[in-house]
């Protein structure tokens, strides 16, 4: 018998990914649907709309007509140049064609530029709460994730002087989320300039992530890439088709930079992934054209079901949200029921919360602390008025049983 030490096959990058905090409550999930239980989800990151359908004919006409094959491995020139005139005359952004790369859906334009600054060791802030995925994208790169905490005291929003404080010689990197996954906060414009000017004294990149940016409920969206002085040249902006065109399973994102990032960006695209699926950039072309009469009515509805559901989180003892400015989620806290029981066990944090929730009252939602923000919970309201209404009813007669 060999004696020799036993081998590992896993690389110490994949081994430094961690496993979803959420997992737990998604496969209970799962398993109670499974034998038929009627689960009343208020946990998707999507919208609850189907894709217009002026947008899906656009697909099929492309499949129809042939364009199933490669594009250039960064994205169709047409779909750049329509992106770039959409950032123009939405944002009054200048960016050319070649400093736009398409890509597998947001999140994977997050990766691509993770992969293609970040070097071993080098730090990027995050504010917490943050969207799932930002801290082990920036571990798969090499970086060291740096968190800047907040709750709904300063609205989820970090301050200047908790950015200056939060940045050292190691420092390449910011991440900003406006609108936010999980809160709904949005920076304002001022909020924006003044977080600018610490990034631009520091000289350090800033990723705008402004994938709901067409869902914002009261005030108007402003991109940090807009703003004056050198900003542009050290923010690089990700968005796509994802959310306000309810088209997340046609993963089309895309980013805008620096001519010079953007190069590199496409480069590890085509030797990743190469393009981004054909017939999904042709709609997305589509939809990227056409005005928003259909993203209007869907943001409209996305308004009621906000009101309607922060209305009734607040009238439920022990639990107080604010309301969010955009995206369709609310992030109400929780922590006043911790140490409590009920029937599974005692609520010893969110996920426990979530997941006896979940067992005794069929209704599926997230713990904050995946999100990095322990005593909150994240509801989505991409649900239907009936199942918010009753939901939230549920949720009230659960949390008044609690000893």
């Amino acid at each position: 018998m060999s004696t020799a030490a036993k081998k590992t096959f896993l690389s110490k990058r994949g081994s430094n990914i961690g496993a979803s905090i959420t997992m737990e409550v998604t496969a209970l999930a799962n398993q109670l649907k499974s034998e038929g239980k009627p689960v009343i989800g208020l946990s998707a990151g999507e919208p609850d709309f189907d894709t217009p359908d002026y947008i899906k004919q656009a697909g099929i006409k492309a499949i129809n007509e042939g364009h199933t094959k490669y594009t250039a491995a960064s994205g169709m020139p047409s779909l750049k140049k329509v992106i770039s005139d959409k950032l123009e005359r939405e944002h009054g952004l200048s960016y050319t064609p070649d400093q736009i790369v398409v890509s597998c859906g947001a999140k994977h334009s997050i990766f691509n530029i993770m992969m293609a600054v970040i070097n071993d060791g080098d730090e990027v802030i995050i504010p917490q709460p943050y969207w799932v995925s930002y801290p082990d994208q920036v571990k798969m790169a090499g970086g060291v994730p740096v968190f800047i905490e907040t709750d709904d005291s300063c609205q989820f929003k970090i301050t200047p002087d908790q950015l200056r404080n939060a940045i050292t010689p190691s420092t390449k990197l910011l991440i900003l989320n406006s609108p936010s996954n999980p809160t709904g906060m949005v920076y304002t414009k001022d909020e924006l300039l003044a977080l600018s000017e610490v990034i631009i004294e520091n000289n350090i990149l800033v990723i705008s992530d402004e994938i709901y940016e067409k869902l914002i409920y009261e005030g108007e969206h402003t991109s940090i890439a807009g703003l004056s002085g050198a900003i542009k040249d050290l923010a690089i902006l990700v968005n796509g088709a994802s959310k306000a065109y309810s088209m997340t399973g046609w993963r089309i994102g895309y980013t805008a930079s620096s001519l010079e990032i953007a190069k590199v960006m496409g480069k590890i695209q085509s030797h990743s992934t190469s393009n981004p699926a054909t017939p999904a950039q042709f709609a997305s072309l589509t939809a990227f054209e056409c005005d928003d009469t259909v993203v209007n009515s869907m943001k409209e509805s996305f308004l009621g079901r906000r009101d309607l559901m922060i209305k009734k989180l607040n009238e439920i003892q022990g639990i107080t949200c604010l309301k969010p400015d955009g995206a369709f989620y609310a992030f109400p806290k929780i922590s006043s029921f911790f140490g409590k029981r009920c029937e599974s066990g005692e609520i010893t944090d969110s996920v426990s919360f979530c997941k006896y929730f979940l067992k005794e009252k069929l209704v599926a939602c997230v713990p904050g602390s995946g999100f990095g923000s322990e005593g909150y919970i994240r509801l989505s309201y991409a649900a239907s008025v009936h199942d918010i209404n009753t939901a939230l009813s549920l949720l009230d007669e659960w949390v008044c049983s609690l000893k």
